[in-house]
C-alpha cells in the first residue's frame, strides 16, 4: 500500500493527541565486549535455564563466570576475536520496520528495540524511555526466535517486571496493549524461507548436483522436552519446519529438521540436532548439504559459530561433501516489509479502541469458596 499525502495528513491528525503507539521490538542481544560475558550468562541462566534445568540459583554467579571462560576461549581464540553482528543487524531491522510503519501511520508510531540480556537496552530501560516520551499504547513484538510461548514468554516476563516498577500510584500509564507471539505459520514467511533456499541452490549447486543429491537442513532453535511445565516452543517450531519442508520436498527430497541445541547436562533436547541431521542426509546419498536457519530471524553466535563447528566436524568425516551455510533472514527487504505488515492490524486496533485506565492498587486477590 502506498501512503498518499492526503492519507498521511489524515493519519497524522488522528495521532496529534496522545494517541500514539510504541512498538517494542525484542531480541536477545549479544555481548560486544568480552568483559560482559559473565553478566550476560547470569541473566540468561536466571531467565532461560531456570525454567528447565534442575540447577539451584546460588550456583548461577559462579557458573556464569565459568561459562564466560569457555565463551572467551571460543570467541577469542577459536574464532579470532569474534564479535557478534547480532546487535547491529537488529538495529537495521528496527530502523527498516519503523520506516515501513511510519510510511503508513506517520511519526505517532515509533519502533524501540529491547534486548533480553544487554544494557543499555534492557526492557526496563527502554520502557522507562517509552513512558518518558509520553506513549500510552504498547505493541510487544519479540523478533529473534520464531517459536512461541517459551522464548517469547521471557520477553513478556521482563516487560511485566518493568511495568510493575514503572507503575504510577493510581492510574497505570499504559492504556492499551497488544502482543505478537510468533510468525511460525505466516504464509509470507514460509514462502520467503523456501524461496531463499531455492535461490541459493540455483546459484551455487544446481549445475553440479542432481536435486536428489542436495540435502537441506532446516535449522530451528533447540527446545528442551521438559521445561517445568512450560510449553517450550517445540510445537510451533515443528510446524514451521513442516510448512517450509512441504514447499521444497517435491523438488529436493532430502530434507531434515536440524535443532540447534545447547548441550546442557541432564536435559533432553529436541532431535536430530543439526549435525546428526546432516549425517542422516549424507547416508541417504546427499553430496551437498545446505544449512538454512528458519527458526532464527536475526544472526547470532548460534547460527554463526555453532554451525561453523558443525561443518568443521562433518568435514573430518565426509570431506567429499559440499557444505553451504546460509544466513538468517536478517534485514532482507521482503522480510522487513512483512514484519511491518503483521503489526498494522494491531496498531489499528490500539489506535481505535477506547483507552482503558488500570489502577494497580485496586487489584485484590479473590478466593471463591464453594459450600
Amino acid at each position: 500500500m502506498v501512503a498518499t499525502p492526503e492519507k498521511l495528513q489524515h493519519t497524522q491528525e488522528t495521532l496529534s493527541s496522545q494517541n500514539r503507539v510504541a512498538v517494542l521490538l525484542m531480541g536477545y542481544g549479544e555481548v560486544e565486549s568480552y568483559e560482559d560475558f559473565a553478566n550476560y550468562n547470569e541473566q540468561a541462566l536466571n531467565l532461560l535455564t531456570a525454567k528447565f534445568a534442575p540447577v539451584p540459583t546460588w550456583i548461577y554467579p559462579p557458573l556464569a563466570k565459568l561459562l564466560a571462560l569457555f565463551d572467551r576461549h571460543e570467541w577469542g581464540h577459536q574464532h579470532h576475536d569474534f564479535i557478534s553482528p547480532h546487535n547491529a543487524i537488529f538495529e537495521k531491522q528496527r530502523a527498516g520496520i519503523e520506516q515501513h510503519l511510519q510510511a503508513k501511520w506517520g511519526n505517532g508510531v515509533q519502533v524501540f528495540k529491547a534486548f533480553n540480556f544487554c544494557a543499555p537496552f534492557l526492557p526496563n530501560q527502554v520502557l522507562a524511555e517509552i513512558k518518558h516520551q509520553g506513549f500510552d499504547k504498547l505493541l510487544i513484538y519479540p523478533l529473534l526466535v520464531v517459536d512461541s510461548i517459551f522464548t517469547s514468554g521471557i520477553a513478556v516476563e521482563q516487560v511485566n517486571n518493568a511495568l510493575s516498577q514503572l507503575a504510577d500510584d493510581h492510574e497505570h500509564w499504559v492504556k492499551g496493549q497488544r502482543y505478537i507471539p510468533s510468525f511460525f505459520n505466516e504464509p509470507a514467511y514460509i514462502d520467503l524461507m523456501a524461496h531463499l533456499v531455492e535461490e541459493k541452490i540455483t546459484a551455487d549447486l544446481a549445475a553440479a548436483y542432481l536435486p536428489s543429491q542436495i540435502g537441506i537442513v532446516l535449522m530451528n532453535h533447540g527446545c528442551p522436552h521438559k521445561a517445568k511445565g512450560f510449553t517450550s516452543g517445540i510445537t510451533e517450531s515443528q510446524a514451521l519446519y513442516d510448512l517450509v519442508r512441504d514447499k521444497l520436498i517435491t523438488r529436493y527430497p532430502l530434507i531434515s529438521v536440524g535443532w540447534l541445541n545447547h548441550d546442557t547436562p541432564l536435559i533432553e533436547w529436541t532431535q536430530p540436532n543439526a549435525e546428526q541431521a546432516a549425517k542422516n542426509l549424507i547416508q541417504l546419498g546427499a553430496k551437498a548439504i545446505v544449512f538454512m536457519p528458519i527458526g532464527f530471524a536475526t544472526e547470532n553466535h548460534e547460527t554463526l559459530l555453532d554451525v561453523h563447528h558443525i561443518i568443521h566436524a562433518l568435514l573430518k568425516q565426509h570431506s567429499d561433501v559440499n557444505y553451504v551455510q546460509m544466513p538468517c533472514v536478517n534485514d532482507h527487504p521482503t522480510f522487513l516489509a512483512m514484519v511491518a505488515e503483521w503489526a498494522n492490524s494491531h496498531i489499528a486496533e490500539l489506535l481505535s479502541e477506547q483507552a482503558v485506565a488500570v489502577n494497580p492498587q485496586s487489584a485484590v486477590a479473590h478466593h471463591h469458596h464453594h459450600h
